[in-house]
């Protein structure tokens, strides 16, 4: 009898735990799912009953501000802002911080590089935020050329049930979650209040940064100065993305064997150390403190980053 009460127990408390997880996903992952199909511009929309509002909103969240006008920033500016990220100068300064703290202590009290600690410390640290946004607008632009293709498809249906244009990217504002639905949202935003359209299109050419924008760009121009059917010829542009896209994935299957064994001879150097160092923790001890120690260093950080170079160069090409 106390076995069947106890194996009643352990059911009762396995349930629990079952619904307990299932009502921690409910809450957190689908509330965050459900909040990702709504883009920003329409949540800032709910929020603010002023369309210029949400426009100056959406602005100043993007990039560096003031900041980004200040000569040798630019280039960190458009990096901030095709990045998508809201973060502030003051931010990317913190963090720059942080990572330099937490550098030096490796090459100060490891390497013995003594005053050029800091110097190497700082630079790292600036590497690694930049390396950071790079991946981060990366994901971006992969994400919004994934949803090129759609967008242009709702803009062609919008166009030939006799929608204006302006009405058609309405429709992929309201549609299609971030990052396009934004972007096209603000798009809209600057053609309803005055700008002209081919400048509203570069513009949205240079927020994000990807290159299949170039050419909806120049589509649009040309048939707004020369006329023409917008919409077969978006159709036609819409055709020629996704097969450029099944061509990406493509290439990015036949490429993964080179880019795993980027990533393990990247990591077997750090991997060696760990367990040299777990199995007999004296061994480095030895010649720690050897003067060739810091530029033997230096020297294979930079053969090991010429590598990935190389080998990112043969498996990242445009085609």
């Amino acid at each position: 009898m106390i076995n069947n009460e106890l194996w009643m127990i352990y059911a009762l408390v396995f349930g629990a735990a079952l619904l307990g997880v299932q009502a921690l996903y409910v809450l957190v992952f689908r509330t965050r799912t459900k909040r990702k199909i709504i883009n920003r511009r329409l949540t800032l929309s709910g929020e603010l009953s002023d369309p210029v509002a949400v426009l100056d909103v959406l602005r100043r969240e993007r990039g560096l501000g003031a900041l980004g006008n200040v000569a040798g920033l630019q280039r960190l500016d458009i990096l901030v802002m095709q990045s998508g990220l809201k973060i502030n100068p003051v931010r990317i300064f913190v963090w720059i911080a942080m990572l330099s703290g937490a550098f030096y202590l490796p090459f100060a009290f490891w390497l013995k590089f003594g005053p050029l600690a800091i110097v190497a410390a700082v630079a790292a640290a600036l590497l690694a935020v930049y390396l950071i946004l790079g991946r981060a607008r990366a994901r971006r632009i992969s994400r919004f050329s994934e949803q090129l293709p759609e967008a242009l498809d709702i803009v062609v249906r919008g166009l030939r049930a006799g929608h204006p244009f302006r009405v058609a990217l309405g429709l992929v504002a309201r549609e299609l979650p971030d990052p396009i639905g934004t972007e096209f949202g603000i798009l809209l935003d600057e053609i309803s209040f005055g700008a002209d359209q081919q400048s509203a299109v570069d513009h949205l050419a240079a927020r994000v940064g990807q290159e299949d924008l170039t050419f909806v760009s120049i589509a649009i121009n040309i048939q707004s100065q020369t006329g023409g059917n917008l919409a077969e010829i978006l159709q036609g542009l819409s055709r020629v993305l996704r097969n450029r896209s099944k061509l990406r994935l493509k290439v990015r299957a036949l490429t993964s064997e080179g880019r795993l064994s980027g990533y393990f001879m990247s990591a077997m150097p750090f991997i060696l150390f760990l367990v040299v160092n777990l199995i007999s923790p004296g061994y480095f001890g030895e010649v720690r403190d050897h003067p060739l120690v810091a530029p033997a260093v230096v020297f294979g950080l930079l053969l090991l980053g010429m590598g990935n170079f190389v080998i990112y160069r043969m498996v990242n090409f445009k085609f």
